[in-house]
């Protein structure tokens, strides 16, 4: 363990109280699940499944819905695995949730990932001692890789993802990246200039097949509740801001408010991406007209902002709206959101400058014709009109979406196998398995 990860792990270890602190605050704002805190804590009292476990750990819902396909298909592939499912947040377990049939749950055990506290860390690998560990895109926490390691937990980095900027930052910390880098006996990177960046950090056996969010299935959306949606909102023309973070709001109203001149009767759909900002939202929009899905309210009866202030239903609202917005790009620095949800349901996409953390999904839909950049809302209000003046345009956009998309389905197939390759590998078998049960804590008679 180098000098940094020691120092890491001492001042994380001191930080645990104001963790445990932390952790309360977050209880009460809707951030943690209720009765869910010791999972936080490495604590579990559920006993760890017979047979082979493997434990994915996706931090959000981004890589949550990327690797679904993923899980399915190993869950069909291997009929003896048991999947521990870790996250970091409560909306991507609840979209776990949402998205598993009866069948797979009953093989996916979703906990709630630990702080990264040397003990809690400990406890949460003592207690589920799997088989084998696969991180999504860019999870790189010292005490727990560190622990993996002490235990001889084979580990993959999968969708593995790091930006110029990250870049930058671990070169300056070029002993600790390659340490963390190291301790991945396969990484899988989204693409080539990331398996570079990665491969520099000290990062060994690098493959880059591409990107998974690339073969993720269309958002899915009840049938029913599409259709009576469709009957309230009729032939109105309407548009679609999607996954918007705090300041780009009222560029959202600015919008609208231009696009009212030429639609008197235009319909903004507002997805925020932390739907639990939809009160505080409703307030900025005043004196505009607002009605809230949260609430279960309808679209406004004339022109007006309809708050999708609810969570999980991006796939009825990109079924919904012909042109789609998508959000944490017009405001520096940004970074943006997946725009190949909207593009894999037809839909026009347009986004803002500030997309850094997508750069290979735009640079895909826009080498398709399929997504249009804009730098302001100026320019996004002048998009949002001439799509909604041109419906054929506008699909056409969303064919060309769907075909670059179909095109990358084998990424899929291809990680399903080579993590069941990497689980029944000599390294994750017998030498493994006897170097976990020797650092098993010894029970007393």
């Amino acid at each position: 363990m180098s000098a940094l990860v020691r120092i890491w792990a001492g001042a994380m270890t001191l930080a645990a109280p104001g963790l445990r602190l932390m952790l309360r605050v977050r209880l009460s704002r809707g951030k943690e699940a209720p009765g869910r805190l010791p999972e936080r804590h490495g604590i579990d009292r559920t006993p760890r499944p017979p047979g082979r476990l493997l434990w994915l750990h996706a931090a959000s819902v981004g890589e949550t819905t990327s690797v679904l396909p993923v899980l399915a298909l190993l869950l069909e592939k291997a009929p003896d695995l048991t999947v521990l499912f870790s996250t970091c947040t409560v909306t991507s377990a609840r979209l776990l949730g949402q998205r598993l049939t009866p069948e797979q749950s009953a093989r996916v055990l979703h906990r709630f990932v630990p702080l990264d506290v040397p003990a809690w860390a400990a406890r949460f690998l003592d207690h589920w001692r799997p088989d084998a560990g696969a991180f999504l895109e860019s999870e790189l926490w010292p005490n727990l890789l560190t622990a993996c390691r002490a235990r001889n937990i084979p580990l993959m980095l999968l969708n593995a993802r790091l930006s110029p900027r990250s870049f930058d930052r671990w070169r300056r910390l070029p002993g600790l990246a390659g340490e963390l880098l190291g301790g991945f006996a396969l990484v899988h990177a989204r693409s080539e200039a990331d398996a570079a960046r990665l491969r520099a950090l000290g990062a060994r056996r690098v493959e880059a097949p591409g990107d998974l969010k690339f073969a993720a299935p269309p958002l899915p959306s009840d049938p029913d509740e599409q259709a009576r949606i469709r009957s309230l909102v009729k032939d109105r023309p309407t548009w679609l801001a999607a996954s918007t973070h705090p300041g780009e709001e009222a560029l959202v109203f600015a919008v609208h408010r231009a696009l009212v001149e030429r639609y008197p009767d235009v319909l903004t759909v507002l997805a925020p991406r932390h739907p639990e900002r939809g009160t505080a939202i409703a307030a900025e929009a005043a004196p505009l007209p607002v009605t809230r899905r949260g609430l279960g309210e309808g679209p406004p009866a004339g022109p007006g902002i309809w708050l999708a202030d609810t969570l999980g239903e991006l796939g009825l609202w990109y079924r919904l709206a012909p042109v789609a917005f998508v959000g944490r790009s017009l405001i520096a620095p940004g970074g943006g959101q997946n725009p190949l949800e909207p593009a894999r349901l037809g839909c026009a996409v347009v986004v803002g400058p500030h997309t850094g953390n997508f750069e290979a999904h735009v640079a895909l839909l826009r080498e398709a014709e399929a997504l249009t950049v804009v730098r302001d809302a100026g320019e996004l209000a002048g998009f949002v009109a001439d799509m909604l003046a041109a419906p054929a345009v506008s699909r056409a956009m969303g064919a060309r979406a769907e075909a670059a998309l179909q095109r990358q389905g084998h990424l899929v197939e291809e990680t399903a196998e080579a993590v069941l390759t990497f689980l029944t590998a000599p390294a994750c078998s017998e030498r493994d398995r006897l170097g976990r049960e020797a650092s098993q804590p010894q029970r007393r008679g």
